[in-house]
């Protein structure tokens, strides 16, 4: 993981929907969540997806954006999030470029491990978490990350 008060690395992906984000732009709507999650359609990522689907309403009110990153291609995230009605952008890294630039390649270069950052308007890293098995972890994060009203960016 990359360490908090770390400038975020700039990053150009497209989306579920073949629209290109980077950093710079995502920012410009207010601090971001970007998540990193090993793979579309598998139990522990859906239930990730669905959380932070259904905190969608909670993430609006405090100003935050949640955004995924895997290393899945367009297609299967538009499947992804159609299937689970998903309501924020998966971003597709199939090269694994990003992962990598946010250290979260898997062991030996094989996955990604499960890790999320609250990065500030600046572009800095305010907090992080690694719970790679532990997907609760990642919720209590970005409640967290809603109670305070991302007050640190």
């Amino acid at each position: 993981m990359l360490a908090n008060g770390t400038k975020a690395p700039e990053f150009d992906l497209p989306d579920q929907d073949g629209r290109r984000h980077t950093l710079k732009t995502l920012l410009a709507e207010g601090p971001v969540i970007l998540y990193f999650y090993p793979a579309d359609f598998t139990p522990g990522c859906t239930k990730e997806a669905c959380s932070f689907r259904d905190l969608h309403q909670e993430l609006m009110k405090a100003k935050l954006r949640v955004v995924g990153v895997s290393p899945q291609d367009v297609d299967s995230h538009r499947r992804f999030a159609d299937t689970h009605d998903l309501n924020f952008p998966l971003l597709a890294d199939p090269d694994k470029k990003v992962v990598k630039a946010y250290d979260l390649d898997g062991p030996l270069g094989f996955g990604v491990r499960r890790g999320t950052y609250l990065i500030d308007r600046d572009g800095r890293i305010v907090d992080s978490v690694l719970a790679d098995l532990r997907i609760g972890a990642h919720e209590a994060f970005v409640r967290a990350a809603i109670k305070s009203g991302a007050k640190k960016s």
